[in-house]
């Protein structure tokens, strides 16, 4: 009798150390998944560590961030300064908002106003004490040389005549509407306004667009997280919704509010997606019956979902927020990752799947080449997806052991004949032909379609867009952009001269597309036309710092001219900036100046994007093709792997064409994309799998990017549904270079272990 008490205390105790290495594993997963972070700011969306970029980056640490822009409007014109009580309760939510954590700065009229009379208050304070000071100076020369004192009281009284006489005439000039103070309506409206009309005056007019309107901008502290941006912008919303002022509407709107839309929208929509697409490539590797072990049909979706939460986890781990990409990883991981499971599940022609899956791996690496971050974060996420995925279905193999195959299909006399491919002749080049000609004019229109990088495209769907746009309207402009002026002391005649001037040929050659909105010399226009050092320094000393600041630091050495302009498109946007460059000039010697802000970036992030399109493609289609070639020594394999994908990426590109017109940051390398799927279903196709499971593999694919058609997210939307008919180009192309195109004869196709199934083994 065999005693195999021995055999099964070993499987046991293997058994036991798997379930412990499993929940070990589980866990560590689980804990990284709960670090991590979605980041969704406008720096995920703009060429990282570009010179453009660095600069905004730059602007932002020293003058804050884009801002939070609060528009309150009333019924009545100028109905919040007409009204003391109002305007006291005004400048109450800007220092609230002021308050509010990660808040650089808050400029409001409210404050504007306070931090005026304030001023003003200082300054006659001033010119009281002097004027006692100058009392007491001339009495004291008097005793000093022996007047009688009456004599000496008789000079004092002369010398405060001579003071009133020569500086009460500037007082009464200079404070026309009386006292200074909030609670005179006459001061503030002389401050604000123009006297021949309802309208701001010039310098104010970005805080008053309107007689009914006001404008309050809240900038964030420079380099604030995804996190900190949703919590500012809970912020200024509920102060907004709890101020006791009578409105007839609010809009809070700004950069950071689109960012803080879209981070919410990525993690509501991250579970509801990853949910469906997992539920749907479940469904169809569970009735496909791609083996016939009805229990090991869910063995692909199992082992992409372990290596998706692996994915996901080291990201957590490493401290790495996720931009908007995550968002489609998880579909396409779930879809297209559960192909080499299927196929590894078999346990034939490892090395060919394994090869293929490093191709794949290498065509959505291929995305790191993307100068946006959330494109590179998307391929590198989903190239260290396939590697946990296909680790996971090899441990899964060595403990449960190969599926079998499917049951074989039954054929009967009355099905017909099967499907016969062209084997030679007309019909051979008919097909070859159609496949050039259509690769080729994809592939030129490929390098012919409009690129859209524009962050507020990027976002459409988003219902902060609409209070985006409604602001804009009301603005009269949706992006910010500011000439940094550098030198010595900014604030000196000559370079306060030559900007004021600058300022002027801006308004007056691009009136129609740019708007100032703040500057140096727009504080000191009260000056005058030339100012002197000793002027412009008493001014600069006297003036609100909360003024000062949003427009020169405080060292003098940095100095900005902030204006607005439309931001509807960023290619048009490119040509604006060079009329703005030819407009400023050049400056004088020692003097720099740079053009920044968010659509500057963006239009440098759409010329990097287009002008890198080709190289990202064909990148990714070069690297994959080498992994084929080396991997299986075979250059002909490597050959119709790269023909299928140069064929489907054609196909794709006139999809798009035809369809959306454009491209955007996800969808621009198409060949890298495709190229995964292009890859795998022509090496398999050869090597080792029938056409049932490539099918398989093809469709759970396909229903992986179309999970993507339920985001709210236009980019998103878009993404899914042209890479959906990637993935079926990809299966078709691949079908007619191995069975049309590069169709080998019987006994070669032996050789090189070639499945002879025919189509409609597919609806078997």
């Amino acid at each position: 009798m065999i005693d195999r008490s021995g055999d099964t205390g070993s499987r046991q105790r293997r058994q036991w150390t798997a379930l412990l290495g499993a929940l070990a594993l589980g866990a560590v997963i689980v804990l990284g998944l709960l670090r991590v972070e979605i980041d969704t700011s406008t720096a995920s969306f703009l060429p990282a560590g570009d010179p453009v970029e660095k600069a905004l980056a730059a602007k932002a640490d020293d003058f804050g961030g884009d801002p939070v822009i609060v528009v309150l409007e009333t019924s009545e014109p100028r109905a919040l300064f007409n009204d003391p009580e109002a305007l006291v309760r005004l400048v109450g939510l800007e220092g609230q908002l002021a308050n509010l954590p990660d808040v650089a700065a808050v400029y409001g009229p409210g404050t504007v106003l306070n931090q005026t009379a304030g001023a003003a208050q200082d300054m006659l304070a001033q010119i009281s004490g002097r004027r006692d000071g100058y009392r007491q100076e001339v009495m004291a020369r008097a005793r000093e040389r022996g007047i009688p004192e009456n004599k000496v009281k008789e000079l004092g009284e002369a010398a405060l005549a001579r003071f009133d006489e020569r500086y009460g005439a500037l007082m009464v000039q200079g404070l026309p509407a009386g006292l200074p103070t909030l609670k005179n309506p006459r001061f503030v409206q002389t401050v604000l306004f123009e006297e021949e009309n309802l309208e701001a005056r010039p310098q104010w007019r970005y805080l008053v667009p309107s007689p009914t309107s006001v404008t309050v901008l809240v900038r964030p502290r420079a380099g604030l997280d995804a996190e900190g941006t949703t919590r500012l912008v809970d912020g200024v919303r509920s102060a907004v919704k709890d101020v006791d002022l009578e409105l007839s509407r609010t809009t809070v709107t700004g950069a950071p509010v689109v960012a803080s839309g879209l981070a919410d929208r990525g993690r509501a929509e991250l579970p509801v997606l990853g949910a469906v697409a997992v539920g749907a490539v479940g469904l169809i590797f569970l009735f496909v019956g791609w083996t016939s072990r009805r229990r090991s049909r869910l063995r692909p979706t199992a082992a992409a979902l372990v290596g998706t939460a692996a994915t996901l986890s080291c990201f957590g781990w490493a401290g790495q927020p996720l931009s908007l990409g995550v968002v489609a990883f998880l579909p396409i991981l779930l879809g297209i990752g559960s192909d080499f499971p299927l196929y590894l599940s078999r346990g034939r022609s490892d090395r060919a799947v394994l090869v293929t899956a490093l191709a794949a791996m290498l065509g959505f690496g291929s995305l790191a080449l993307s100068p946006l971050p959330f494109v590179r974060e998307l391929g590198i996420a989903l190239a260290v997806g396939i590697l946990l995925t296909v680790a996971t279905a090899l441990a899964v193999r060595w403990h449960f052991g190969p599926v079998p195959d499917p049951a074989p299909a039954k054929r009967t006399s009355a099905d017909g004949p099967a499907f016969s491919w062209p084997r030679a002749g007309l019909g051979r080049g008919i097909v070859t032909a159609a496949l050039v000609v259509t690769a080729g004019l994809g592939w030129i229109a490929l390098s012919g379609l409009a690129v859209e990088a524009q962050p507020d495209e990027l976002a459409a769907g988003l219902p902060e867009l609409d209070d985006a746009q409604y602001a804009e309207d009301l603005l009269g402009s949706a992006g910010e952009v500011s000439l940094v002026i550098k030198a010595e002391d900014v604030t000196s005649p000559e370079v306060l001269a030559w900007s004021q001037h600058a300022q002027t040929r801006i308004v007056t050659e691009l009136g129609d597309r740019v708007h100032p909105v703040l500057s140096v010399a727009d504080l000191l226009r009260f000056l005058g036309a030339e100012p002197t050092a000793d002027q412009i320094k008493a001014a600069v000393a006297v003036m609100p710092r909360y003024l000062s600041s949003a427009v020169l630091r405080s060292d003098r050495a940095e100095g900005v001219v902030v204006l607005a302009v439309e931001f509807d498109d960023v290619a048009g946007l490119s040509d604006l900036l060079d009329d703005l460059d030819e407009a400023v000039g050049t400056p004088p010697d020692g003097v720099e100046v740079d053009t920044v802000g968010l659509p500057v970036s963006a239009a440098r992030g759409l010329e990097l994007v287009g002008d890198g399109r080709l190289w990202i493609n064909l990148a990714g289609i070069g690297l994959a093709g080498a992994a084929i070639w080396i991997g299986l020594r075979s250059r002909d394999d490597a050959m119709r792997a790269v023909l299928t994908v140069v064929v489907s990426t054609g196909w794709v590109a006139l999809l798009a064409a035809a369809t959306t017109g454009s491209l955007n940051p996800l969808t621009i390398a198409l060949g890298s994309l495709v190229t995964a799927t292009g890859c795998e279903f022509s090496v398999m196709l050869r090597r080792g799998a029938d056409l049932r499971a490539v099918g398989t593999a093809a469709l759970a694919g396909t229903t992986g990017y179309l999970v993507l058609a339920l985001s709210e997210l236009a980019v998103l939307r878009d993404f899914g549904l042209l890479l959906a008919g990637g993935v079926v180009c990809s299966f078709v192309a691949a079908l007619l270079v191995d069975r049309v195109v590069l169709r080998e004869n019987p006994e070669d196709a032996e050789q090189a272990d070639v499945p002879e199934k025919e189509l409609v083994e597919v609806s078997s």
